[in-house]
C-alpha cells in the first residue's frame, strides 16, 4: 500500500504536471465501488472537474487531493495498489518494466484528465484491485482537511510537524495500552504510516513492535519521536525513491523473506526475524530491538515450531467455537470475523473480512 511517502511523491508530480492547467477533457469509468463506496460516481465526478481549472494539490498522510477552481474538489486515497500515471512522467516510486505499464491509456484506469497548455498533460487514476476510493468534498479548498474523511485522522508528521512533537507524542502513547506499532498504524492517531515505515521508524528507535505503548520510558519516547521524523523526512526528501534510501535501511534487506536461497540480513550480519501480529507482518531485528517491557500477547514468530502449535491450538478452538456457535443458533449463517486493515474507506480501521486479507499485496 502506498504510504505517507509515495503520496507525498505523487503531489509532487501533480503540482509540476496539472496544477495552472485547466481540465478540457475528463473521462471516467463506471465503479459502483471506488466511486460509489464514498458518495459519488463516475458521472458526477467527470460533471464536477471538466472544464474546471486546478489551483492546488495537498496529502494528510495516506491521502490526497486535487483542488479545483470553484468547489467540489477531488479527495483520493490509493488503498492497497491504486496509483496516479501520467503520461510520459515517471511516476511510479519502484523501476518497472511491465509492457503494460508502458501502454496509454493504461489498464484499469477509473478516470483520465486531459489538459490544456503546453504541454499538454493526460494522467490517468488506476487500480485494478478496486479498493482505491475517488470522491468528491464539497467545501472552501483551503478547508478541505476540515471535511470527512480529513477530519477523522490524526496529523501528518511532514506536513504537521510543528504539531508532532516529542510531548505530543508522548501524551499519545501513555494514554493507549497497545502495541507501539498498532499505535502507529492507527490513521486516527497519525496519518500516514503503513507497515514498512511503522517497521522502519521502530528499528530505528530500537523497539520492539509489540511493547504496549504505555510502557516506554522517556528515552524511548524521545528515541521513536526522533526516528519518526528521521525516516518520514529522509524518505519525502527523495520522492520515495527506494533506490535512493539509505543502505543500512530494514527496507532495503527486507524483501528476501520467503525468496529461495536468500536471507533476510541487514549489511552489518544483523539478521532480520518476522513477526505475524494481528495479521499483519512485521520486519524485527531482535539484535536491536529488544523487549524492555510487556508485549501484546498474541505475538509469534513465523516458522517457531512452538507458534505452529500455537496456530493449531488457536484453530482448534475456534473451530470448536463456531460449532458451539451453530448448535446454539442453527437458523444462523455464522463465520469467522478475521481482523485486517480497512480498505472499505481507504483508512488503517480494522474490519470483519477474510476475502480481502487474501488479496493483500507484497511490495
Amino acid at each position: 500500500m502506498p504510504e505517507l511517502a509515495e503520496i507525498h511523491r505523487i503531489v509532487h508530480f501533480i503540482r509540476q504536471h496539472l496544477v495552472g492547467k485547466t481540465l478540457t477533457k475528463v473521462s471516467t469509468q463506471h465503479d459502483d465501488i471506488i466511486y460509489g463506496k464514498v458518495g459519488t460516481s463516475a458521472a458526477e465526478f467527470q460533471k464536477a472537474m471538466e472544464g474546471k481549472k486546478v489551483v492546488g494539490a495537498g496529502q494528510q498522510g495516506k491521502y490526497f487531493w486535487i483542488t479545483m477552481s470553484s468547489p467540489p474538489h477531488a479527495v483520493m486515497h490509493f488503498g492497497m495498489a491504486g496509483w496516479l500515471k501520467i503520461r510520459d512522467a515517471d511516476t511510479y516510486y519502484y523501476r518497472t518494466d511491465k509492457p503494460e505499464d508502458k501502454m496509454w491509456p493504461p489498464k484499469y484506469w477509473k478516470f483520465i484528465l486531459e489538459t490544456d497548455g503546453d504541454p499538454k498533460t493526460e494522467a490517468a487514476f488506476v487500480d485494478f484491485r478496486r479498493l482505491a476510493r475517488i470522491r468528491l468534498v464539497d467545501c472552501p479548498g483551503d478547508e478541505i482537511r476540515k471535511y470527512t474523511p480529513l477530519k477523522e485522522n490524526g496529523p501528518d508528521p511532514v506536513v504537521d510537524k510543528e504539531e508532532v512533537t516529542e510531548e505530543w507524542l508522548g501524551e499519545k502513547l501513555r494514554s493507549k495500552k497497545v502495541p507501539v506499532k498498532a499505535l502507529l498504524l492507527d490513521q486516527a492517531n497519525i496519518s500516514g504510516i503503513g507497515n514498512w515505515m511503522g517497521d522502519e521508524i521502530l528499528y530505528h528507535a530500537e523497539i520492539h513492535p509489540e511493547q504496549y505503548s504505555n510502557t516506554l520510558t522517556g528515552d524511548q519516547v524521545k528515541a521513536l519521536h526522533e526516528a519518526l521524523h528521521y525516516v518520514c523526512s529522509t524518505s519525502t526528501e527523495v520522492l520515495a525513491d527506494s533506490e535512493k534510501f539509505p543502505e543500512h535501511w530494514l527496507f532495503k534487506h527486507r524483501w528476501s523473506k520467503g525468496k529461495k536461497n536468500k536471507s533476510s540480513t541487514l549489511p552489518n550480519g544483523d539478521a532480520i526475524t518476522f513477526l505475524t501480529v494481528g495479521g499483519r507482518t512485521s520486519a524485527v531485528v531482535p539484535s536491536v530491538q529488544k523487549k524492555t517491557g510487556p508485549v501484546a500477547g498474541d505475538v509469534k514468530e513465523e516458522d517457531g515450531s512452538s507458534d505452529e502449535r500455537e496456530v493449531k491450538r488457536k484453530k482448534t478452538t475456534t473451530k470448536k467455537e463456531t460449532t458451539s456457535t451453530k448448535k446454539a443458533a442453527p437458523k444462523k449463517q455464522v463465520k469467522q470475523a478475521v481482523k485486517t486493515e480497512a480498505e472499505d474507506e481507504g483508512e488503517d480501521k480494522k474490519v470483519s473480512t477474510t476475502r480481502r486479507r487474501s488479496t493483500r499485496l507484497k511490495k
